[in-house]
């Protein structure tokens, strides 16, 4: 354990430019590194974008010199089984009707299944209502009866990265030009009042809440006190556990420095 955390090349300075920055690179896929390949040997193949990545690394988010292609990002959804294989989540369609259940597959698993886009058209009763349904099926895209369909895809951008997936109107875009973008948003610098943006996609919040450079209520209640420093939170009465104060204090960072040099701050 010492070794890899003292040494190796997997075991990197977290890049805390901005919250994009540190939640992406906590999700980084690497072919390098010890038992990986190595920059000069691999060839095409190995970096190209393969049917297997749908859903579980993103086809645009990787780097553009010498490591494009190794380096890869995790999709929004995909999570490692017990095996450590990459899985993505999909709704499960019975005879043409759109369940609730969601099932998480690895690349072997959904082979065989007939899988529909997130954004094949429903009816209220959640049918899906086309004569053909463009599927994914034996890695191949092609169209196919609703009947035949066995899965379907549970959101548009399952398919990219936590970073790609914050640009407007992704699908409007060059592939060269989403890839240089959605590396450039990593190395804007953090402002001291962060706002919010005028067009968005809904993951900002995500990005925000789950970087962890955000204080998120734990409990519900009022706001007692504000201050630059902290912020204490007089907890509501159900949520209250008997024999504590009922009083949260959160201490917030205050221009912290971070290890691109940036400014932590909250």
């Amino acid at each position: 354990v010492k070794e890899f955390f003292g040494s190796s090349q997997l075991s990197q300075f977290m890049d805390q430019n901005n919250p994009l920055s540190e939640i992406t690179h906590k999700r980084r896929v690497s072919a390098l590194g010890p038992g990986g390949l190595t920059r000069e040997r691999a060839g095409f193949e190995v970096r190209d974008v393969h049917p297997t990545h749908y859903g579980r690394v993103c086809p645009i988010e990787t780097p553009e010199g010498p490591n494009i292609g190794l380096i890869n990002s995790l999709a929004a959804y995909a999570r490692t089984n017990q095996y450590g294989f990459l899985e993505s989540p999909y709704r499960v369609v019975k005879e043409g009707v759109v369940t609730d259940d969601i099932v998480f597959l690895s690349a072997i698993e959904e082979a065989d299944h007939v899988i529909a886009q997130a954004s094949a058209t429903m009816n209220e009763q959640k049918v899906l209502i086309d004569e053909l349904v463009a599927v994914r099926h034996l890695n191949e895209f092609t169209v196919k009866a609703p009947e035949d369909v066995t899965l379907m895809d549970v959101s548009p951008k399952q398919v990219v990265s936590v970073a790609a997936s914050l640009i407007p109107f992704l699908e409007h875009d060059d592939a060269n030009r989403a890839l240089m973008g959605s590396n450039m948003q990593r190395q804007a610098v953090p402002t001291l009042r962060a706002d919010k943006p005028l067009v968005g996609t809904g993951m900002e919040r995500n990005v925000a809440r789950d970087s962890g450079v955000c204080v998120v209520a734990r409990r519900g209640g009022v706001i007692d006190s504000v201050d630059a420093s902290r912020i204490v939170v007089r907890v509501a009465d159900d949520e209250v556990e008997t024999g504590e104060a009922g009083v949260d204090i959160y201490n917030l960072t205050k221009y912290t420095r971070s290890n691109q040099n940036t400014c932590i701050n909250q």
